[in-house]
Order: structure tokens, then C-alpha cells, then sequence
């Protein structure tokens, strides 16, 4: 049969149908989550964790079962604590090499970065966290200017060398903690299993997806990628279509979605954001509805059978979310349905009734 893309990543993506029952299951299968949108980042576990909600994702970062840190293209992800260190060690030379020209622009060399982990550690040790403010004040009080962002690029460049990660939420303010304090710490692997296990569960949970789009995904170079892809051969298997070779799980079933399949994804989501090329989910016209001024930051979207087909947001008063939708075209009475069903998941997701709006 045919190549049906987009039907084929719902389902590897566990969108469609899951048998998770934690959000450590969610993440350990995706492998890392985009998760600089905390609040949609905490979505795109749930819509695949059955029942859940949101408070069972915090919890989740309360127990040290996820965390989020900086784990590949200089990104903050959501990843599980067994894998911080070999996905670290592979993206953090090339990563800290692209940063040496701005980190010498803003005067951070490594005296000032051994200084700020001196004085972090000293603040943090014991276990303790510390809001993003008040790690500001930990550097200033310490005689290190945060001044035109070298605190974040501080911070940054600590994370991405295995010394801080994130620590669950202080009211609406992220909380950093030492990451050797904060999960236990795991054995180095040898370079090469890593890149065979980076390829393997990229390609299991977002195929069918080509090389480039693993290279763009990881940061990794075509060298790392072509690497990986022979060394995962035992456990994915390839089909070429379109003049472009895809890679998926080899033990991958034949699919029979429900028609239509409707879901609200976040808008950092790894069915957008987990590939180079997004043609097979988005029709490109829309592209600027998605990313409007093609600034980086992404609109939630509306999936119906796999396609992105519109964008909603969302606003929360004391007793309701309201959702509005702005789809691309006109929807039939039968999508209306699976919409306002996918809303209403939406809803007990996060523990209000909901309202609904078109076209914002």
C-alpha cells in the first residue's frame, strides 16, 4: 500500500492510540520533547497519556520522573533521567562550539563560568532550588553582571555541560537545581551506542522521517546520522517514496485510524516541530498561519487525519477555558463533532468546562 505519512506519525507518535501509563512512558518513547512552551509541552504529554491531567504531569516533575534541560539543539526538551547524560554528551561540543563567538561578545569566558557554578553550587547544594531571579541575584551578589542576557547564557551554558537543570515550578517562576543532585547520576556510554540509540528511538517514535529530518531534530552531523542509521539497522527498517528515503520502526503494524481523527496539539508539538520537512502534515500556504512573521514561535494547531487543517488558542477564566478556533476551511458536521469531543479532552485535561469560539 501507499505511504501514508501522516497517518503512520499519529500513531508512532501514540496521538492516536496509546497504552502509556506515566509520563515518564510518554517521554521515554519520544525520546525528547521540545518544552520551552511549559504549558503546552505539559499538553503534548497528556493528549498521549489516556486520563491524565495537567496536575499529573507537575507531579511528574516533582518526582524526578522528567525533567527539562537544554539536551540538543540548544533547546530546552523534556527527557527522562536516565538519558540526560549520553544525549548531553553528544550534543554538547558542537553546540558550545557554535556559542563561542556570542559567549566572547558578551565577555563569558571560563573563569566567569567556573565563578557562577562556584556560587551555584553553594546556593544550591543540599538540594535546594532556586527561582530564575533568584539566581540572578546569586550572580550579581557574587560580582557577576547579568546584564544583555549573560545570566540566561549562564545558565545555558551550565545546563548544557550536565552541571543545572530545571527544577519544577515555584508559582509561575522555573526553578533551577543542580542536575548531579536532582537525579542520580548515569554511567557514560561509548559514542557510537549513543548515536545507535539516539537514531533508533527517533525513527521508532517519529517515523517515518528521513535522515535530514533526524539531522535538523538532533543537531547531529550527516557523519553522526549516516553512523547511527547503520548501527539501528537491527531495528528499523527504510521505504523509499517521493524520491526521499523514510525511516521507521521495522516492527511497524499496518494502521486503521478512525475517519475522521481530530486532536489539538500544542504549538511546539513534536508532530510539527520533530522533522525538517513538515510538508507531509502542512500544506506550506499555511505555513505563515503557523509561525506568523516566521519568528520561531509556533501557533497550536488542529490535526484532522493527520493534516494540520487550522490553529486554536486558548484563554482561562475562573471556571472555564475558552478554546477558539480558527480553522483553514470550512469543516463538515461530522469534524465539528470530533472537534468539540477533542476539546472537551481538552477540558477534563486541564479541569474546567470549556466554551468554544471560531475564527479569531
Amino acid at each position: 500500500m501507499a505511504l501514508n505519512i501522516a497517518r503512520l506519525r499519529l500513531d508512532n507518535q501514540r496521538i492516536t492510540q496509546s497504552d502509556f501509563k506515566t509520563p515518564a512512558d510518554v517521554v521515554r518513547h519520544m525520546g525528547a520533547m521540545q518544552a520551552q512552551d511549559y504549558p503546552g509541552a505539559k499538553w503534548a504529554i497528556g493528549l498521549r497519556l489516556p486520563g491524565s491531567r495537567e496536575q499529573d504531569i507537575e507531579q511528574a516533575v516533582r518526582d524526578r520522573t522528567i525533567l527539562r534541560t537544554w539536551p540538543q539543539r540548544g533547546t530546552i526538551h523534556f527527557v527522562v533521567p536516565e538519558e540526560v547524560g549520553w544525549r548531553l554528551s553528544l550534543s554538547t561540543p558542537r553546540i558550545l562550539a557554535k556559542a563561542k563567538t556570542r559567549h566572547a561578545n558578551l565577555k563569558l569566558d571560563g573563569a566567569t563560568f567556573d565563578k557562577a557554578l562556584n556560587l551555584f553550587t553553594t546556593a544550591l547544594q543540599g538540594d535546594k532550588q532556586l527561582s530564575r531571579p533568584n539566581m540572578m541575584d546569586v550572580l550579581e551578589d557574587g560580582g557577576i553582571s547579568t546584564a544583555n542576557q549573560r545570566g540566561y547564557h549562564i545558565l545555558w551554558y551550565l545546563a548544557q555541560n550536565g552541571r543545572l537543570c530545571f527544577g519544577p515550578l515555584e508559582g509561575k517562576q522555573v526553578t533551577f537545581a543542580l542536575l548531579d543532585e536532582w537525579i542520580p547520576k548515569t554511567d557514560d556510554i561509548p559514542r557510537d551506542e549513543a548515536l545507535k540509540r539516539l537514531t533508533c528511538s527517533y525513527f521508532v517514535s517519529h517515523g517515518p522521517a528521513t535522515m535530514q529530518d533526524l539531522m535538523w531534530w538532533s543537531g547531529m552531523t550527516a557523519a553522526d546520522i549516516k553512523l547511527g542509521i547503520e548501527l539501528a539497522k537491527p531495528s528499523i527498517t527504510s521505504i523509499d517514496t517521493g524520491g526521499k528515503t523514510y525511516w521507521m520502526d521495522k516492527n511497524i503494524a499496518g494502521i486503521d485510524l478512525p475517519t475522521p481523527s481530530v486532536h489539538l496539539l500544542p504549538g511546539f508539538d513534536e508532530y510539527m516541530l520533530g522533522y525538517k520537512d513538515r510538508t507531509a502534515v502542512l500544506d506550506p500556504q499555511h505555513m505563515l498561519k503557523i509561525v506568523p512573521g516566521m519568528n520561531g514561535m509556533f501557533a497550536a494547531t488542529v490535526v484532522i487525519d493527520g493534516k494540520i487543517e487550522g490553529v486554536w488558542r486558548r484563554s482561562i477564566k475562573k471556571n472555564e477555558i475558552i478554546v477558539e478556533l480558527a480553522p483553514f476551511g470550512s469543516l463538515s458536521a461530522v469534524q465539528d463533532r470530533h472537534i468539540e469531543a477533542a476539546i472537551t479532552s481538552y477540558g477534563k485535561y486541564i479541569g474546567l468546562r470549556t466554551t468554544t469560539k471560531f475564527a479569531f
